[in-house]
C-alpha cells in the first residue's frame, strides 16, 4: 500500500481575515500537493479567540462550500478545549492548572493547543501560518517589485522528508517588523529608535536590520531573489543559548515529536517563538528557501486575489491605528524580555534589567512626543512587574514543556 502523509496546516488567529486566506489559496495548496509523490491528507486546523479583537465567532465560519468539500477543516473552539482539559485531568489524572498552562488561547497557548490536536489526529507534519501572512515572495528587481508565487506547503514537505528535518522554517518578506517609518528629527533622533530597537530586541530583531530597511527600503522587507526561487536552504546553529526560529512559516515534524519543545510566554506578552526556540538546541532545524509576505498592517489584502501592487510604500506613524498596533508589540516586547535575559544569562540578570530600565526611562518621554499620548509610559510599569515575577514566569515555561512532555506519552484517540 502506498505510504500516506498527514500534513497539518495551523492557524492560531483572532482575525476573520483567516478565512479570506484559506479560501484564496486552497486551490493552490491542492495543485502544490498534487506535485508530490506520495498521497497527502491535508487538514486545516482553526483555533479562534474572539476575544483579541471582539471579532463575532460566526465570522471564522466564513469558508467557502468548495474549500469545505475538498479540505477536512478542524474547529478548535472554547468549548472543545473545555471538554479536553477535563478528559485529561479526570481519564490520565492531571492537574487541572497544570494544563491550564499549555492549552487555551494566546500567543504560546494557541499554538501548543494547535500541537494537541495535531498530535491527537495522527499528523506526521504541522505548518503554522500567520493570519496575515501570504505565499508570495516580492523581490527588487531593477528598482520594479517582482512577485513570485510561493510552494510554501510542498517546500515545507519535500525539506522534511528528504533531509529528515525536526523543524523547518521559511523566510519572510514584506512588513516583518510593526515599527512604522519615523522621520527622524531634534525632539526623535535616529539615536533614540536604536535604543528602543536594542531594548525590545531579540536574536531575530535588530537595530541593523530595521534601520537599513527604513532608510533604503521604506520599512519593506524584500525577498532574496534565488531563495524566492528555492535555492539556498541553511542548518541553523545554536548559538549555545536557542536556535532561533520565528513562529510561521513553521514547520514541525511530528515523526520526532521527542524533539519538538511547547510554545511559552508570560501572560499577555509576546515571545513564544523565542522561548520555543530556546529548547531547540537538541533538534535539527533548517530554514529552507521559501517565503511568506508578511502584510503586518494590513495594507495589501489585494495579493490574495492575485493584484500585486507595482510599489510597498512606508508605513506612517500617523495613520488609523498604527500607534495602537505599535504600542501593542511593544508591551508584549517589554513583557517577555525579562525572561529572555533571564535565560540567556541568569548570573548578569540583575545587572542587565537595571540597564534596561533605565535607558526605557529616557527614550519613553521621547516616544510619548512623537506620537502625542503618554500611552508609552505603561511601557515602564510593565517591565517593573515582570521583572518582579521572572522567576515564577520561568517556572511556567519549565512547567509547560513538562505538561507537554506528559501529552505526548498518553493515548490520544482522535
Amino acid at each position: 500500500m502506498e505510504e500516506e502523509i498527514n500534513f497539518g496546516l495551523g492557524f492560531v488567529t483572532g482575525r476573520s481575515n483567516v478565512c479570506n486566506i484559506i479560501n484564496n489559496y486552497y486551490k493552490d495548496i491542492l495543485s502544490q500537493l498534487r506535485k508530490y509523490d506520495k498521497k497527502i491528507n491535508l487538514t486545516i486546523f482553526i483555533l479562534f479567540d474572539t476575544e483579541y479583537q471582539h471579532t463575532p465567532r460566526e465570522e471564522f465560519y466564513n469558508i467557502n462550500k468548495e474549500v469545505l468539500n475538498d479540505i477536512t477543516i478542524k474547529y478548535i473552539t472554547p468549548e472543545l478545549i473545555t471538554d479536553e482539559l477535563k478528559y485529561l485531568a479526570i481519564k490520565n489524572n492531571m492537574k487541572q492548572e497544570d494544563l491550564e498552562l499549555f492549552f487555551g488561547h494566546g500567543h504560546a497557548k494557541g499554538r501548543n493547543t494547535v500541537m494537541y490536536y495535531a498530535l491527537k489526529y495522527k499528523m506526521n507534519y504541522l505548518l503554522f501560518w500567520d493570519d496575515d501572512e501570504y505565499p508570495v515572495a516580492v523581490v527588487k528587481d531593477h528598482e520594479k517589485n517582482m512577485w513570485i508565487k510561493q510552494d510554501n506547503v510542498l517546500e515545507h514537505i519535500k525539506f522534511m522528508e528528504q533531509n529528515n528535518s525536526d523543524v523547518t522554517l521559511g523566510h519572510h518578506c514584506g512588513y516583518i517588523s510593526p515599527i512604522p517609518y519615523i522621520n527622524f528629527d531634534n525632539n526623535f533622533k535616529e539615536e533614540d529608535l536604536k535604543q528602543f530597537v536594542e531594548i525590545i530586541s531579540n536574536d531575530i530583531i535588530s537595530w541593523e536590520s530595521i534601520n537599513e530597511k527604513m532608510k533604503n527600503t521604506n520599512g519593506v522587507t524584500y525577498a532574496n531573489k534565488d531563495k524566492a526561487q528555492g535555492i539556498g536552504a541553511t542548518e541553523i546553529e545554536s548559538d549555545g543559548v536557542a536556535k532561533w526560529i520565528a513562529g510561521s512559516t513553521l514547520c514541525l515534524n511530528f515523526n520526532h515529536i521527542d524533539k519538538i519543545p511547547a510554545f511559552y510566554n508570560p501572560p499577555s506578552a509576546r515571545g513564544e517563538d523565542t522561548f520555543f526556540s530556546t529548547a531547540l538546541n537538541n533538534s535539527k532545524v533548517f530554514k529552507i528557501p521559501v517565503y511568506h509576505f508578511h502584510d503586518g498592517f494590513l495594507k495589501y489584502t489585494c495579493i490574495m486575489e492575485g493584484t500585486y501592487p507595482k510599489s510597498l510604500r512606508r508605513i506612517n506613524i500617523k495613520e488609523d491605528s498604527i500607534k495602537n498596533r505599535f504600542l501593542k508589540a511593544s508591551l508584549g516586547w517589554i513583557r517577555y524580555k525579562p525572561l529572555l535575559l533571564y535565560i540567556k544569562d541568569k548570573e548578569n540578570y540583575k545587572e542587565q534589567i537595571l540597564n534596561m530600565k533605565s535607558k526605557l526611562k529616557l527614550i519613553i518621554p521621547k516616544l510619548n512626543n512623537i506620537f502625542e499620548d503618554n500611552c508609552f509610559s505603561l511601557l515602564l510599569a510593565e517591565l517593573e512587574k515582570y521583572d518582579e515575577d521572572v522567576v515564577n514566569h520561568y517556572r511556567d515555561y519549565e512547567k509547560t514543556n513538562e505538561v507537554w512532555n506528559s501529552l505526548k506519552n498518553i493515548e490520544l484517540n482522535a
